[in-house]
């Protein structure tokens, strides 16, 4: 699982005293433990999926900080979220390119957008960006 990964990783930021890491982890555990809380309220267990989410949206975060940063000229700080977003990208699962979004596209019956977004979500949540396969399917 993710999650025991992001945690050996985490003991090892410790013991190696990278601050740049050792931040990082923490933030992402700590929003990794809120969405375990809000899935246990709910009856369910956190799975991969969720954490992969999580991953996504992190990253996006730390694009739009470094964007921030880039703008002011703090190089040293587009260094670090460059790292983080780095270690970030290590815990994703690989993404689905184009022509295989295309090609399981091709392969559903009802290509109606709801159908498609449903269909990806269910099947291959963490594994594509949805908006990718919106813009693959607004393609065809």
């Amino acid at each position: 699982m993710i999650y025991e990964e992001i945690k050996k990783a985490n003991i090892q930021a410790m013991r190696d005293k990278d601050a740049v890491s050792r931040s990082f982890y923490s933030v992402l555990l700590n929003k990794i433990k809120l969405e375990e809380i809000r899935k246990r309220e709910k009856g369910e267990e956190i799975a991969d999926a969720d954490i992969s989410s999580i991953l996504q949206k992190t990253i996006k975060e730390l694009a739009d900080e470094k964007e921030g940063y880039e703008k002011v000229g703090n190089q040293a700080e587009v260094e670090n979220i460059t790292a983080q977003i780095s270690l970030a990208e290590k815990y994703l699962p690989k993404q689905m390119s184009d022509e295989e979004i295309k090609a399981e596209i091709l392969s559903l019956e009802d290509r109606s957008v709801p159908s498609v977004m449903k269909h990806f979500k269910a099947n291959f949540a963490g594994k594509c960006d949805m908006r990718k396969v919106q813009e693959v399917l607004k393609g065809l």
